[in-house]
C-alpha cells in the first residue's frame, strides 16, 4: 500500500505515514521524512490517508479538506520517481537497514531535496553508489571468510550438510552475515548449496526451528541423493561398457549390444523417474521454508493494517 505525501509529493509504502498511537496507531498526511525535516501534518490535508484511517479506526493527524496542493517540495515528476525509487531500495534491503539507521537515511534525503548534497539519486546506478554518492556508507561485501577457514569448515563436518545431511561444500553463516556481521569460526556451519540458498538471510535459529519440523523429509532426500548417485554411477559404467564392446566388435548393430542398450534405457528411465520425484520434493521442502519466512515477515511487517 502506498500513498503520496502532501508535503512532498513523494508516493511511498504506508509504513511511512503510520506512528504510535496511545491507543491505535495515527497515520498522518505527510511521510515521515517529512516530519523529520520540521513540516507539521496537521498544516496538511491528504483526503486518501484520511479515508483509510477511519477505515481502521486509526487516529488521523492532518487537516481538514481537499489536497489540491500541486506546490509539491520535490518539484517534478521525475525527480520524485527517482527518489521514490531510492527510498524504496531502502526500505526494502535488510543489510542497509542493519548499518544505516532510517534517521540518517532520511536526512541524506532531505540534504538532497534541499540541494545541500549536490546528488539526485538515479534509477539507472546501483543502491550501493547511489548511497555512496549521498555520503552513506553502507558495506555490502560482509563475507570475509578466507579459503582455510573454508577448507577447517568442511573438514570438521566431513563435507556433510548439517542442515539436510546430503553431501555439502557451501559454508553458511548461521546468523547471517548481513544482521550479525559475525566471520569467526564458531558462526560457521557446512551446508549444501541448496539449503545455503534457501535459507539466505533467515535467521539461523527460525531455518532449524522450521528443519527439525521435517526430519524424515530431510532423510529421505539424502537417500533420493544416494540412489540416484548409484544408479548414475552404474549407467555410466555401462555406457562406457557398451562403447567398448561396440569398439572392440567393429559393429553397431549387434544382438549383445541391442541388449544392452536395452537394459541401459531402462536404467535412464528409472533413473529420470527417481530425478524427478526427488525434484519435486525439493520444491515442496522449499516452498515450505519460503511460505514460513513470509509469513514470520509479514507479522513483523510495520504496515498500515
Amino acid at each position: 500500500m502506498k500513498f503520496q505525501c502532501s508535503s512532498c509529493g513523494l508516493r511511498m509504502e504506508s509504513l511511512h505515514f503510520k506512528q504510535a498511537g496511545l491507543m491505535n496507531p495515527k497515520l498522518t498526511s505527510i511521510c515521515d521524512i517529512c516530519l523529520q525535516r520540521g513540516r507539521k501534518a496537521e498544516d496538511f490535508p491528504n483526503q486518501t490517508v484520511e479515508i483509510f484511517a477511519k477505515a481502521l479506526l486509526y487516529s488521523f493527524v492532518g487537516k481538514d479538506g481537499k489536497d489540491n496542493n500541486l506546490n509539491f517540495l520535490v518539484a517534478t515528476k521525475q525527480k520524485r520517481k527517482e527518489y521514490e525509487s531510492f527510498i524504496q531500495d531502502y526500505d526494502g534491503n535488510e543489510l542497509a537497514e542493519q548499518q544505516l539507521k532510517r534517521a540518517d537515511f532520511n536526512t541524506a534525503v532531505i540534504a538532497s531535496e534541499d540541494g545541500t548534497i549536490n546528488f539526485l539519486p538515479s534509477q539507472n546506478l546501483d543502491f550501493s553508489e547511489n548511497l555512496k554518492n549521498m555520503g552513506l556508507d553502507v558495506n555490502f561485501q560482509l563475507n570475509e571468510v578466507d579459503f582455510i577457514d573454508r577448507e577447517r569448515v568442511r573438514a570438521k563436518y566431513h563435507y556433510r550438510c548439517q542442515y539436510c545431511g546430503r553431501r555439502g561444500h557451501s559454508v553458511d553463516h548461521k546468523d547471517p552475515v548481513s544482521l550479525s556481521h559475525n566471520n569467526d569460526f564458531d558462526n560457521l556451519i557446512l551446508s549444501c548449496s541448496e539449503c545455503n540458498r534457501i535459507k539466505s538471510n533467515m535467521p539461523f535459529k527460525l531455518f532449524k526451528h522450521l528443519n527439525d519440523q521435517i526430519p524424515n523429509i530431510n532423510k529421505k532426500l539424502v537417500k533420493y541423493e544416494n540412489t540416484l548417485s548409484t544408479l548414475k554411477e552404474e549407467f555410466e559404467q555401462k555406457r562406457r561398457e557398451l562403447a567398448a564392446k561396440a569398439h572392440l566388435k567393429g559393429v553397431v548393430n549387434d544382438p549383445e549390444l541391442n541388449a544392452i542398450r536395452k537394459q541401459n534405457k531402462k536404467l535412464q528411465d528409472a533413473i529420470d523417474s527417481l530425478q524427478s520425484d526427488y525434484g519435486a520434493l525439493r520444491k515442496l521442502r522449499e516452498n515450505y521454508f519460503t511460505t514460513e519466512w513470509k509469513l514470520n515477515q509479514e507479522n513483523k511487517r510495520n504496515d498500515i493494517i
